[in-house]
């Protein structure tokens, strides 16, 4: 029986700008090169349409993610700055669980494109827009029989 999915959320270490970036507006063009990142570092297990259903996800403990339901979670409006700090991931905060999510902000500093603070923060960013741009709106909801 798979687990329900608790997310570990970080603290993005992050200078004002590059917060306030993400969180200002949607950047079509973060979310196009976001895409690419999102294929090669989370469709195996999120899935290609980011909803779970990856290849490596039934081998995994805790399920993950449906990450195009991101805003309806959080009142229908898609959390820019918490993103950032999941999708981080190196500094976990106390209370909320532990996720097989890798430490991407290790990750991505550790890659030949990586070795720089700047460029990670700039491909979470991208990543997150992408996030932003697969977002499903909600059911609707169903009428009230009378």
């Amino acid at each position: 029986m798979r687990h329900a999915v608790v997310l570990s959320v970080s603290l993005f270490a992050c200078s004002g700008a590059v917060a306030s970036r993400a969180a200002d507006t949607f950047d079509a063009e973060a979310a196009k090169a976001g895409a690419v990142l999102f294929k090669i570092h989370c469709a195996n297990c999120h899935g290609a349409s980011g909803r779970g259903d990856g290849k490596a996800a039934p081998g995994l403990e805790f399920a993950p993610a449906d990450l195009t339901r991101i805003s309806e979670r959080n009142k229908g409006k898609f959390p820019f700055d918490r993103v950032v700090q999941i999708v981080d991931g190196r500094k976990p905060m106390k209370g909320h669980g532990r996720t097989d999510m890798p430490v991407w902000g290790d990750v991505l500093l550790s890659q030949r494109e990586g070795y720089d603070p700047a460029k990670v923060k700039e491909q979470i960013r991208r990543l997150v827009h992408h996030l932003a741009s697969i977002q499903e709106a909600p059911p609707a909801a169903k009428p009230e029989k009378s």
